[in-house]
């Protein structure tokens, strides 16, 4: 027996993420009944682009409420669509506005609720999912009680994007008393400070205290340019003061899944280990031979970082 699974597609500024390809691939393993939600201010060519990558049924929402990603509202909606169509598997991303979201819905529809998972494998109407606990060091598989919807967040970049595959576009009402919420989002701006979203970064240059200052900040962001890289930062340099929170990697900052990960004047506390020690690749760069960072490093670099990142940084920019 097949089951009915709803992905959530994510959209910033009319444009869709990333990480809403990669969620198409995680439903099309259920293989169930594949819908796709899609809300914005004009949902019609995003939900048509959805459609072309193996979204489904894309459910298409147009509001201007929907404009921003306000989860009070986009709860609500996507509420009245579950009602309507009964699905047992509800997916989104895990992402800053994807956590709240989903954590938010499960709430709203007495659901069971798994975040940040890495796998899903399906048995007919049986879906067990894979997700890392304990800072990464246990990986456990959850599967949800009968009768209960089922809601996931998946980690990004752990997935490929679906390039292709059937659908079709189906547009929504929704009754306007739904778009009334108690907060208004009345812009959104960027930080000014980072042009990459991390999660979505495949290349991650990251500084930690061994940088000496934040003066020495300059050195690093050069290296991150060249590859066209999020730049991030560990703990203690933001709590420092030298960079904004918002570049943070680690327990209580972003977890990443890059491609390539930098990792450099980091030591390799725990609290940085669980949110970057997925990425493919990890180049460790400390004058530390003892390090707990080359514990997990693919590539280890024992030195002066000052000499170092300004000949890769020359490097790079010779060959980019």
């Amino acid at each position: 027996m097949s089951i009915k699974v709803l992905t959530i597609a994510e959209q910033k500024n009319g444009k869709l993420s990333n990480v809403s390809y990669e969620l198409l691939t995680v439903a099309a393993a259920t293989e169930g009944e594949l819908m796709t939600a899609c809300l914005a201010e004009a949902a019609d060519n995003l939900a048509a682009d959805l459609a072309s990558k193996g979204g489904g049924k894309v459910l298409a929402v147009s509001n201007q409420a929907l404009k921003y990603c306000n989860d009070e509202i986009y709860a609500r909606v996507l509420t009245e669509l579950i009602k309507k169509y009964q699905p047992q598997l509800v997916i989104g991303a895990a992402t800053f506005f994807g956590k709240a979201l989903i954590a938010r819905l499960a709430a709203m529809n007495n659901g069971a609720m798994a975040s940040d998972i890495t796998g899903l494998e399906a048995d007919g109407d049986k879906i067990t999912i894979t997700r890392p606990a304990y800072g990464g060091n246990v990986i456990v598989n959850l599967s949800c009680k009968e009768g209960k919807i089922f809601f996931v967040t998946v980690r990004p970049k752990v997935f490929n994007e679906s390039t292709g595959g059937d659908g079709e576009v189906a547009v929504e009402t929704v009754d306007d008393s739904i778009f009334q919420a108690k907060t208004n989002v009345k812009e959104s701006v960027a930080d000014s400070g980072q042009s990459i979203n991390l999660t979505e970064a495949d290349i991650i240059v990251a500084a930690g205290r061994g940088i000496r200052g934040e003066e020495n900040l300059p050195i690093i962001k050069k290296l991150a340019d060249s590859l066209g890289a999020g730049f991030g930062a560990s703990r203690a340099i933001v709590d420092a003061g030298w960079i904004a929170y918002s570049h943070q990697v680690g327990q209580t900052g972003k977890t990443v899944n890059p491609k390539l990960y930098f990792a450099i004047g980091i030591s390799g506390a725990i609290q940085h280990l669980v949110g970057m020690q997925t990425s493919k690749t990890i180049v460790a760069i400390n004058r530390d031979k003892d390090a707990p960072i080359f514990n997990i490093a693919s590539y280890g670099i024992v030195g002066d970082l000052f000499e170092i990142v300004p000949a890769l940084t020359e490097k790079f920019e010779s060959v980019g």
